[in-house]
Formats: C-alpha cells, structure tokens, sequence
C-alpha cells in the first residue's frame, strides 16, 4: 500500500487542505492519504496554535466521509523537536508492508535542501509537490529529480492564518470550512480572541 503523508498543524483543517489531499487521493499512484497533525513544538511560544487534540478532532470530523483520507496522531508521541525524517523512519519501522511518501507543497520544496538529511529521505521516499503561489527557485538537484513528482493539482490560496484572522474579525468564513469544521469551531468559540 503506498500511503502519502500530508503533513500540517491544520490549525484549522480547511476546504483547501481537503482539496489538495483529495485530488492526490483520486488523481495519484497513492492508495491512501494520511493528514499528519503535526505537534505544538513544546520550545516555540505560539498562543494561536490550538491544542494538539483540538486540531486533530477538527482533522478526523473533515475527514470522515473520505474513504481514502484518514487523521493521523502519529507524531504527537515522538520525541519533539522532530524532524520528518524521524517521524518517517518510525513509520517505516511500525508498517514495514507500507511504502511512505510526502505530499508538499512547492513552497516546500523550494526550501527541501534545508531539511534535516533530506538526502536520506530522497533517497527512500517519493515526493508528490502540488503547486503554490511562492517566493524563490527550487534548487537545481531537485529538477527532473526521479523521487520528485509535481501534481497538477488546483492551486490553492486559501490559508488558516487568514481564517484566524477573519474569525477573530468576526467575518463569515464557512465557505472556507467544512461545515462540521465549522461548527467545532464556533461551539468551541476558537480563534476569536
């Protein structure tokens, strides 16, 4: 089975995020997608940041009526601060039968020669990039890379900062938002201070 892993804070989960994975989900190679609810980093002071199982609720209820997307916690159990490569060598080890690939943005990818022994995961993992709206070139080892595949998926500029932003303004953003999403939020009375 060949799961790709959606990596974010999803704070909070929005209808773009739920595009992007699921046009991987339908228009990829990859049999399943994991959203990777990724930890509060306990060294970083960020009071916007919703508790970790806050935002993997938001993650499982958006998620429900996907058959091939599903929340993932597996992080929230590793040691911090963690790097990718950690968590998809835990990964590895925990379901060997599984192959394990990344789903990035291009923004990311942009800045992939940064990452903590992105080699190493090169050389392991697949990478699928949808396209963003960025700053910056990507580095030139990572043209025409063979475990680098760009995904012409729909663009996306959608972001949760603005969503923050405008729920503390007190605008109508449920549009951006699955409605159950929505609905958390509001009965939660998050983002509003």
């Amino acid at each position: 089975m060949k799961v790709g892993l959606y990596f974010g804070t999803f704070n909070p989960i929005h209808i773009g995020h739920l595009a992007i994975a699921n046009h991987m989900a339908e228009y990829s190679d990859l049999d399943a997608i994991w959203m990777v609810v990724t930890p509060h980093n306990p060294f970083k002071k960020k009071n916007s940041l919703l508790d970790n199982h806050h935002r993997y609720q938001m993650v499982m209820i958006a998620t429900e009526t996907y058959d091939k997307i599903s929340p993932s916690n597996i992080e929230f159990n590793l040691p911090q601060p963690n790097y990718t490569v950690n968590t998809l060598a835990y990964l590895q080890e925990k379901y060997p039968k599984y192959e394990f690939c990344l789903i990035m943005g291009e923004d990311n990818l942009k800045s992939l020669h940064k990452w903590k022994n992105y080699e190493l995961i090169l050389q392991h993992h697949d990478i699928y990039v949808y396209p963003r709206i960025s700053e910056g070139t990507i580095a030139h080892q990572f043209e025409n890379h063979p475990k680098i595949h760009p995904v012409d998926a729909p663009i996306m500029e959608i972001s949760s900062t603005f969503i923050r932003k405008a729920i503390k303004a007190n605008k109508n953003i449920k549009p951006l938002l699955p409605a159950e999403v929505w609905q958390y939020i509001d009965e939660m009375n998050f983002y509003r201070k």
